[in-house]
């Protein structure tokens, strides 16, 4: 379940993928099967090449990608992978509001 986002902040998101750029969307989000997660940040962008070519910076693979027919296509980022990589592209700022809650 994910919640803490605006309607704002995910038309940016998509905005911002619409035009081939790599987009960041961090939010609260709670499933079962991750029990000490408490956010997700999705990494999308509409050219899958650039997409998987940006995730194999971080060795993340092309096959990770969630494929979306929508043409919202991303990684989920989450835990120390997520920290680790918002932190390397200066974005660490989106998950300030999580950190308290990873525990």
């Amino acid at each position: 379940m994910a919640f803490g986002i605006s309607k704002q902040q995910v038309k940016e998101w998509k905005n911002t993928i619409n035009r081939g750029e790599i987009a960041f969307l961090t939010h609260f989000w709670l499933d079962e099967r991750f029990p000490n997660t408490k956010s997700v940040t999705k990494v999308g962008c509409n050219d899958l090449n650039r997409l998987a070519e940006w995730g194999e910076k971080y060795q993340l693979k092309k096959e990770w990608i969630h494929i979306r027919k929508d043409g919202y296509s991303h990684f989920d980022l989450l835990g120390d992978k997520q920290r680790e990589i918002l932190e390397k592209e200066g974005r660490l700022y989106d998950q300030r509001k999580f950190i308290n809650m990873r525990k």
